[in-house]
């Protein structure tokens, strides 16, 4: 929820035209949600900072909105990145795993634990 908040917020101010796009992908074992905005971009000084607790360029914020955020995807076994071209616009990408600890993946595991299943 946290990139959609973000991307409002860097197109709020902006005039002309605004997109958020999202798009969404997934194959047997990953499932992905990337967001680009058209937004003003974020500076490479600053984009190796984003993640990092309490790191904020707004006056009204904490700065652990995407801290937190990336510290949640990352104990899910996911990955959260980002790309942005000043003057531009910033993509996020959130990679997770898919069946990993849902009913499928559990059923997974018990099979491959069983070494021969003799038939009727």
């Amino acid at each position: 929820m946290q990139v959609f908040t973000n991307a409002y917020q860097a197109m709020a101010e902006q005039q002309g035209k605004r997109q958020l796009i999202i798009t969404t992908a997934a194959d047997h074992d990953q499932l992905w949600i990337e967001t680009t905005d058209t937004g003003l971009g974020i500076a490479a000084e600053r984009l190796q900072r984003i993640f990092d607790p309490f790191y904020t360029t707004k006056e009204k914020s904490t700065g652990l909105g995407l801290s937190l955020s990336y510290g949640i995807i990352k104990r899910h076994g996911g990955e959260l990145t980002v790309a942005s071209t000043p003057g531009h616009g910033t993509t996020f990408t959130i990679g997770l795993p898919l069946l990993a600890y849902g009913r499928i993946g559990k059923i997974k595991h018990i099979f491959s634990s069983v070494s021969h299943v003799q038939g009727v």
